[in-house]
């Protein structure tokens, strides 16, 4: 997921769904600077872990799904890619198309919006107007197998 952000932009990149920080590390070993990190979390013990972790990092308590009311008093201007470890299928599909929207309206005009699934299906429609999208390769040292879609304005 990490290989689809850029390390040497200065913009701020949003995770969604850090939970532990499995892929806040990726993206950090990628040379993704700490400081320029917003990650949304929900549950707080995750967010109390995420500080203690990537104290460079802002750590926002909050629902994904609600993006621009969550990240309202963060973003001081684009995002240059949105990172989600969120688990979209199993939200029904005008959350999740809801969810890529205001995604994308934070984000740089070509910013990337990462999102895994283990899922066969991609987790949002290929075929969005104004959207393009592209798909990793299956992932099988992935237990169970997953892939990685990324979604663009165009």
């Amino acid at each position: 997921m990490a290989e689809y952000v850029d390390p040497s932009d200065t913009a701020p990149v949003i995770e969604l769904g850090p939970g532990t920080g499995a892929i806040t590390n990726g993206l950090i070993q990628r040379g993704v600077d700490p400081a320029r990190l917003v990650l949304v979390e929900y549950n707080p013990s995750f967010c109390a872990l995420l500080k203690e972790r990537y104290p460079q990092a802002t750590i926002v308590q909050g629902d994904a799904y609600s993006l621009r009311d969550t990240l309202r008093h963060a973003l001081k201007g684009p995002v240059s890619a949105i990172v989600s470890g969120l688990p979209l299928v199993t939200k029904p599909m005008a959350t999740r198309l809801k969810l890529l929207r205001e995604a994308l309206a934070l984000a740089a005009a070509s910013a990337p919006f990462i999102q895994f699934t283990y899922s066969v299906a991609p987790p949002i429609p290929k075929s969005l107007p104004g959207v393009s999208t592209e798909a990793s390769e299956r992932i099988w040292m992935n237990l169970p197998p997953a892939r990685v879609w990324v979604y663009r304005r165009r």
